[in-house]
């Protein structure tokens, strides 16, 4: 029997200015970039990597940065919104602090019970905070975030797929181990794992809508997290043996990965926890420097002089609430 995937392990979306992205990410939400390196695939932009004080997985929100992209449409096939998990009491808080840096934002009333707000960030990316009673707790706030410990993002919550069927996509998620929980409307509730924050997932269905468009502002792709090699391989002979398409074992230096489309059209990743975004740099300096892998490491001055200029600012004073 695998071992149970545990959760969500990262979402991987795509911007355009990686300054812009970073200050966002960093000085709005207060999050911490954890790592700064490429895309192993196309070297000459950015892969940025925020998260909780020390990466943990489950807290860690990625982007690709193609800064001459265009921007891309939501619709059927895509994680529809990005969740993150902050505390009951933090509501009033959040919204007041998205305002003040000029993030319009929406209450959208009770979901199962949890107050949502829901904003974008600078290309759009659809994202919300769900407050609710048992926050994520494992995930540790930024040290020197301005956003007070007892309000901090405590990692992601859930992740929306937006689809025109259900049958297909249940079927698989059903393999993966995800149990429905829920149902409101034309939402659907799944949990895996142990469920709750950080290890669920809503199907939307949206008959009538058409399929969206990949780029700028939309998510790439959705990971899951699985405990390690052995684990992961069981899961490939497993989800191959369903008939699903699965690519080999990927090396992305900070974890391994496999990747599928479920049958809706959203691309998921099964992601290792090991070896984590400690193997390069000391956790006191994640993200100051940029990391490349091995293979790309004598490349290293033709990438730098491709790549813009980045700078990760200091936090503004806390202001405690």
């Amino acid at each position: 029997m695998e071992q149970p995937i545990s959760g969500i392990h990262h979402v991987t979306a795509i911007a355009s200015d990686p300054q812009r992205n970073l200050d966002f990410y960093t000085e709005v939400l207060g999050l911490r970039l954890v790592k700064r390196t490429v895309n192993f695939d196309d070297p000459g932009s950015y892969h940025l990597y925020f998260g909780d004080e020390s990466g943990t997985p489950g807290s860690i929100l990625t982007f690709f940065a193609w800064p001459m992209a265009r921007r891309g449409s939501p619709g059927v096939g895509q994680v529809e919104v990005t969740s993150f998990s902050i505390p009951e009491t933090s509501l009033s808080y959040w919204e007041q602090r998205l305002l003040s840096a000029g993030v319009p934002v929406e209450r959208s009333g009770k979901r199962f019970d949890e107050e949502v707000l829901t904003f974008a960030d600078p290309d759009g990316l659809k994202l919300e905070l769900v407050a609710h009673s048992q926050p994520a707790g494992a995930n540790r706030a930024r040290k020197d975030a301005s956003v007070p410990a007892q309000h901090a993002i405590r990692g992601f919550y859930s992740v929306t797929l937006c689809e025109q069927g259900y049958e297909s996509t249940v079927e698989v998620l059903e393999t993966m181990g995800f149990k429905k929980v829920g149902e409101q409307g034309n939402r659907f509730r799944f949990d895996v794992g142990k469920g709750g924050a950080g290890a669920r997932l809503d199907i939307l269905c949206a008959s009538e809508a058409s399929y969206g468009n990949v780029a700028v502002g939309i998510v790439h792709h959705v990971a899951w997290r699985v405990a390690d090699d052995n684990a992961q391989k069981s899961w490939r002979t497993r989800l191959v043996n369903k008939h699903l398409n699965v690519t080999p074992v990927i090396d992305r230096c900070y974890f391994h990965s496999i990747y599928f489309r479920e049958p809706g059209g959203v691309l998921f990743e099964l992601a290792t926890d090991p070896p984590g975004f400690a193997i390069d740099e000391s956790p006191e300096k994640l993200g100051e420097a940029l990391k490349l892998p091995s293979w790309l490491e004598p490349n290293r001055k033709r990438i730098e002089q491709v790549l813009p200029p980045i700078e990760l600012h200091k936090p503004a004073k806390r202001v405690e609430a």
